[in-house]
């Protein structure tokens, strides 16, 4: 377990135990199923950012980048 994620946890905790403390309206749903759905977001971010790091992008010689130049236009 890395460091950052322990930092992050333990983040996460103090805010809600303040939020919950000082009654002020949590910044995330306080129901499980709210919860829940976070949870999965954050999960299918996750998945999608691994399959794209090992699936490298196909047309990648058809994209013209921000100058929009493409590799037939800059030949």
């Amino acid at each position: 377990m890395s460091w950052k994620f322990c930092v992050g946890l333990l983040l996460g905790l103090t805010i809600g135990f303040g939020c919950r403390w000082l009654a002020i309206p949590v910044p995330a749903p306080p129901m499980l199923v709210g919860a829940s759905l976070v949870v999965a977001m954050t999960t299918g971010y996750l998945l999608a950012d691994r399959f794209m790091a090992t699936h490298p992008a196909r047309h990648h010689q058809d994209c013209g980048g921000p100058s929009g130049e493409t590799k037939e236009t800059r030949t």
